[in-house]
C-alpha cells in the first residue's frame, strides 16, 4: 500500500485526522508547558545518567533512530530523529539482522525479552521507561505528542496492512494505550486495535488518565521486554 521515496518517505494514500482543532490546540499547547516543565525538572539527573552510561559502555549516551511520523495532508510520511538514553551496545543495529529469527512478537515489531544487545543499565531504564526521557524533546518540537501511537521504523512499513495504516493518520505519542496495557506481553495486533480505539475515543481526559496510568507503569516497570 505504501510506496517508499527517495528521502525517506512514504506515499500512503491515506488522510490525517483532522477533526476536533480545539481538542488539537489544546492539547499541542499541554505538549508544549507539560514537556518544558519535564526537560528542566530532568536537566541535572539527565546528565548523570548520561555520565553512567557512558562509563558503562563506550558510544554515545543519547541515542537516535529515524522513526516514521503521522500521514500529512499530502498523503506522505516524512522520518524525523527521535532520541533515548541509550540502553543497548552501541553495535546493537548491526548486530539486528542476526537476531531477527528470534523475534517473540508477530506482526511488523521487533521484540526480545533477552535481548544480549541491552546493557546492565539499559535493563533498568527500559524496565522503567527512563530510556524513553529524551522524546520529550521530540514531543516539545512537535514530531510527537505526550499521548498517541508510537511511531514506526521505516523497516516495519512495508509489512503494515491497510488496516494498520490507520494508527498512523494521528501524531504519535511518547506513551498510549499499548504502554499501559502490557507492552511487550502484546502483540502487534493487540498494538493497532488499541492504537484504532485511542483514535476513536481521544480526548484531553483520556489523555490525561493515559498519562497518569503511564506513571504507575513507569514505577512498576510492568509489561517491559
Amino acid at each position: 500500500m505504501a510506496r517508499a521515496a527517495a528521502d525517506g518517505s512514504f506515499q500512503t494514500g491515506l488522510r490525517p485526522e483532522l477533526g476536533r482543532p480545539v481538542y488539537r490546540a489544546a492539547k499541542r499547547a499541554f505538549d508544549i508547558a507539560f514537556s518544558g516543565a519535564v526537560i528542566a525538572l530532568a536537566a541535572v539527573p539527565s546528565a548523570l545518567l548520561c555520565l553512567a552510561i557512558r562509563l558503562e559502555s563506550p558510544g554515545c549516551p543519547i541515542y537516535s533512530q529515524v522513526r516514521m511520523g503521522r500521514i500529512e495532508r499530502d498523503g506522505t510520511m516524512h522520518p524525523f530523529r527521535m532520541y533515548k538514553f541509550r540502553s543497548m551496545y552501541a553495535d546493537a543495529d548491526e548486530r539486528l539482522a542476526e537476531l531477527l529469527d528470534q523475534n517473540e512478537v508477530e506482526g511488523a515489531m521487533f521484540k526480545m525479552r533477552d535481548d544480549p544487545r541491552v546493557t546492565p543499565i539499559g535493563r533498568f531504564i527500559r524496565k522503567h521507561s527512563i530510556d524513553e526521557f529524551p522524546q520529550f524533546v521530540n514531543v516539545f518540537l512537535g514530531q510527537m505528542s505526550l499521548v498517541g501511537p508510537r511511531p514506526p521504523l521505516p523497516r516495519e512499513i512495508p509489512d503494515y496492512a491497510p488496516r494498520d495504516f490507520r494508527r498512523l493518520t494521528v501524531k504519535p505519542g511518547l506513551t498510549g494505550p499499548w504502554q499501559v496495557s502490557g507492552r511487550s506481553d502484546l502483540s502487534f495486533s493487540d498494538m493497532v486495535e488499541l492504537d484504532l480505539d485511542y483514535i476513536e475515543r481521544r480526548g484531553l481526559l483520556y489523555d490525561l488518565k493515559l498519562i497518569a496510568r503511564t506513571v504507575r507503569v513507569v514505577f512498576t516497570g510492568e509489561g517491559a521486554a
